[in-house]
Parts: C-alpha cells; sequence; structure tokens
C-alpha cells in the first residue's frame, strides 16, 4: 500500500517540503542519490570525531575550548561522583537517599548511553525504574493541573517514583517487576517477528499498598549526547510543525509539552523527558539528582529527597546538606557544573552516510513517512553564554511535540499536557551506537525493543501508517531502511 506521501503530487510534495522544514531549517530533499551538504556532522562544528568504542558519548563539543573543556571534566567528575549514607567523613559527597535509584549519575546513563530493562527476575532495575501518580481528586489538585504548577499528582506515599534501593536501616520502597509475552507479527514478505509485550507490577512493597487508582510509567535512561543542542533549537520552530487538531489532514498532529519551570518560574515549553516534562537541562539533571538519588539540589531543598510524609523514617534520617555548599547537599556551583556537562556530551560524526544503500534507506524513511515526525534538521540560536553550541545545522532527527503512538506503547498516565498515549518523538541521533556504547540493543521509553525493526513495529496511533509502510517493504528495503538509521 503506498503512503501519503507517495500519493502526494510532485508539487504538493514540495510545497509540504517548505511548509514542513520549520522556520530554522532547510526544505526537505528531493536528490536521495548524495548526501545534503553537512549532513555528515549531525552536531555541526560540535561533532566529534572520536574512535568508536564505548566512550564515544563521551567527548565534548569538539569545538570547546580549553578552559571550557577544564570545567566539562570537572563535571563529569561530579557526573560520576558516589554518593554515600551522612553523615560521612567528608561532606563533599554524603547524602545519599535515603532513598534512590542509583548512586551517581553515570549508573543509569552508563556510559552517557540508553538505560535497560533488567535482564532477568533476579536482577534488580538499575538504569530503570517506575514513575507513579494519581488522577487528581481536590479542587487543589485540579488547580495545580490546570495552572499547568505540576505535572501529575504524586501517589500518597510513594510519591512520584519508586525508589528500589535505600541506606541503611531504611527499607526500600519495593521492586519493579516485568512480565514480558512474546507477540509474533508477520510482515508482507513473509517473515516474522516476535514483539515481546511487557506488564508492569511491584513486589515487595515496604510502606503498604499502592493506591488502588495508582497509574504507572516504567522509563529507561534516555542517552545523554545532544541536550544542549535540543534546548538550543527555537521555540518558534518547533512550534512551525505542531498542528494540534491536525488541520492539514495528514493523520499527524504533534503538540508541545506547556510544563512549570521551577528554574525560570514560568510555563515553558516542555524539551526533555520521554513525554517532554520538563523545559531545561539544568531542571532534567537536578530532578534526576533529586528523584534518583536522593541529593538536595537549589531546585529541590530537601534534604530527604523523595520521601513522602507517610514514610517517616526516611523524612527523620540524617542528611547531607551543608553551609560548605549552599545549605545543600550538591549546591549550585555542583549543578551548574553537572548541567554544562550534559549540555556539552557531543554527537558523534556518521558513518557510511554516503554509501548507496544508506542514502537508499533515506529516500524509504522520508517515503514511509518517518521524517514527518522524526524531523531531520534545524538551526540552533545564538546565545553568548553557548558558543559550542550556537547557531549550527543540527540533524537530530526530532520534532520534540507529542504524539498519540496508540494502544501497544500507551502507559494511561498523563503528564503535563501529555495524555497516556502520548510520548515525544525521540532524537535519532547516534542511535546507531547503541550496541556499541551500552553493550545491549534496547530500545523505546522502557526498553521493550530488542531491535529498531521491533522499535518501529511498535508505532502505532499517528505513526501507524509509517509502521505499516515498513511493514510492507522487501526484505532488502528494510535493510537499507534499518542501515541508514543506524548511521545516524
Amino acid at each position: 500500500m503506498k503512503t501519503l506521501r507517495q500519493l502526494l503530487p510532485a508539487g504538493l510534495l514540495a510545497l509540504h517540503s517548505v511548509v514542513a522544514s520549520g522556520g530554522g531549517s532547510d526544505p526537505w530533499p528531493t536528490d536521495f542519490t548524495r548526501p545534503e551538504a553537512g549532513e555528515d556532522m549531525p552536531a555541526g562544528a560540535a561533532t566529534h570525531r572520536k574512535m568508536i568504542n564505548r566512550d564515544v558519548f563521551s567527548h565534548a563539543s569538539a569545538n570547546m575550548n580549553f578552559e571550557r573543556e577544564l570545567d566539562f571534566k570537572i563535571g563529569n567528575g561530579f557526573f560520576r561522583r558516589f554518593w554515600v549514607t551522612a553523615p560521612s567523613s567528608t561532606q563533599a559527597a554524603d547524602g545519599l537517599g535515603p532513598l534512590y535509584n542509583a548512586r551517581a549519575c553515570q549508573n543509569c546513563h552508563l556510559k552517557d548511553g540508553r538505560g535497560h530493562p533488567p535482564a532477568g527476575p533476579d536482577e534488580a532495575a538499575v538504569s530503570m525504574f517506575l514513575r507513579l501518580s494519581i488522577p487528581p481528586r481536590t479542587e487543589e489538585e485540579r488547580r495545580l493541573l490546570a495552572e499547568r504548577r505540576t505535572n501529575v499528582i504524586p501517589e500518597p506515599t510513594y510519591g512520584v517514583q519508586l525508589q528500589n534501593f535505600a541506606i541503611r536501616g531504611i527499607q526500600p520502597e519495593g521492586q519493579l517487576r516485568i512480565d514480558y509475552e512474546e507477540i509474533p507479527v508477520s510482515l508482507k514478505d513473509g517473515s516474522v517477528v516476535s514483539l515481546r509485550k511487557p506488564t508492569y507490577s511491584v513486589d515487595e512493597l515496604a510502606y503498604g499498598e499502592l493506591d488502588t487508582a495508582t497509574m504507572m510509567s516504567p522509563r529507561v535512561a534516555p542517552p545523554m549526547i545532544g541536550l544542549g543542542l535540543l534546548e538550543m533549537i527555537d521555540e518558534r520552530d518547533i512550534l512551525a510543525a505542531s498542528d494540534p487538531e491536525d488541520g492539514d489532514g495528514d493523520g499527524i498532529s504533534g503538540r508541545p509539552n506547556r510544563v512549570w519551570s521551577l528554574e525560570f518560574g514560568k510555563v515553558m515549553l516542555g524539551r526533555f523527558g520521554w513525554k517532554a516534562g520538563v523545559a531545561s537541562v539544568n531542571e532534567q539533571g537536578q530532578a534526576a539528582f533529586n528523584g534518583d538519588i536522593g541529593i538536595s539540589v537549589p531546585l529541590f531543598p530537601a534534604g530527604a529527597g523523595e520521601c513522602t510524609e507517610r514514610q517517616g523514617a526516611c523524612r527523620a534520617a540524617p542528611n547531607g546538606n551543608s553551609p560548605q555548599y549552599d545549605g545543600l547537599e550538591a549546591g549550585r556551583q555542583i549543578t551548574e557544573l553537572v548541567a554544562f556537562y550534559s549540555r556539552n556530551l557531543a554527537v558523534p560524526a556518521r558513518r557510511d552516510y554516503d554509501h548507496a544503500d544508506v542514502l537508499e534507506g533515506k529516500r524509504i524513511f522520508y517515503q514511509s513517512g518517518c521524517a514527518d515526525c522524526h524531523r531531520p534538521k534545524y538551526r540552533t540560536r545564538t546565545e553568548s553564554a553557548y558558543p559550542e553550541l550556537s547557531g549550527l545545522l543540527i540533524w537530530p532527527y526530532t520534532d520534540m511535540l507529542l504524539h498519540d503512538m496508540g494502544e501497544g506503547l500507551a502507559d494511561h498516565r498523563p503528564e503535563g499536557d501529555a495524555d497516556g498515549r502520548e510520548w515525544r518523538t525521540a532524537p535519532l541521533w547516534g542511535i546507531g551506537l547503541t550496541p556499541v556504547v551500552s553493550e545491549h540493543p534496547s530500545y523505546l521509553h522502557d526498553g521493550r525493543a530488542r531491535s529498531l525493526l521491533e522499535a518501529i513495529l511498535w508505532h502505532g496511533g499517528e505513526a501507524l501508517r509509517s509502521r505499516d509502510a515498513v511493514a510492507g517493504l522487501s526484505s532488502e528495503q528494510r535493510a537499507r531502511l534499518i542501515r541508514f538509521v543506524e548511521s545516524l
């Protein structure tokens, strides 16, 4: 079956290409026999050309000067720091927990790459956690959501995140359990792909039963590369591609998530997180310090981390708040260095971008409609504070918008303006290096997909037409499409 794009007259396709490009990017290509200018450098001058190995996601922006590279390395040190229980012999690294998911940022973002679900029932989740919330029940809760002062209403006992570790003397909240069901999917060429459908539950609950209305959303840690560049895409270029009511009738909506920013004290465009629930790199990092490690930071100053009022012993445990660090466990200087590090983790140069099979895969990518949401390129805005990230032609392959991804991927847990079927289009740059960096092929928000083809076949909702187009390809065409995605 032909896709909409294949059926469009050439003139209309050209018009769509201009409209789809947004204000900060170039028109879509019409010649797939050769690479586009700059396509080999996904992050422009910030792209690195270091050796391809497990450290390929851990290099600084290639255009960074020596002095700022020192800040990058110090930030890396804090990113890798193992936090310990307070009080300890040093105030520099104490304050862990009391509840936590990891002892260091690096534990979840191993080698700055993608997290993964536990390999089996005997393995604890170390780079994956469970978000929790309940529907609003009071006028105050409904007001907070309506004014976007919060994205969710926390589960009353366990808060917004299940912590599966705790310091000595405090009980971990519980253990994430995943049961998989294999589902065979037949493709048009006769081949069969097995998709594993997960079911999530919590074992060993230490503080009583979950609220009966609890909504759960599993999340693996996303890769860290290119975050500062995503932050530097002009909001107008992102909103230019939004079409909440599908006014053009192409079946693709795309909605921005509008969220409250603790950092800036106002409602802003959500950019980060699997549902675009956070506005800035700094705020995302501070939220992870607090929720994942239990460390107090400027935006989340509670020394007890995410312990709730119903977890009295947890809230009474010693913390590491210290005058030496702004009365916190990780003061402003530390969080700013970690944010600087996170913003400048560079995107690697593309591989085989000019190979004939890759270029043919690129043509199939566009013809299948994948580029409608995985928008290839933008030009970043210019800010004097971020010279490495300014004014660059970048190729992240995301529109940064929310899309209905269908029932198969639905978590039925709203987050801000995102409903239970919507997810932010994930950037694709660097995705082909996942097995190199993370030593596993786990994709999508919960790592259920064991290959890029499985990830594509899980697409539904607004992406169903593209998914069906891929399922209808010959094995040779599909291999070229996958090779193109692996080259990004």
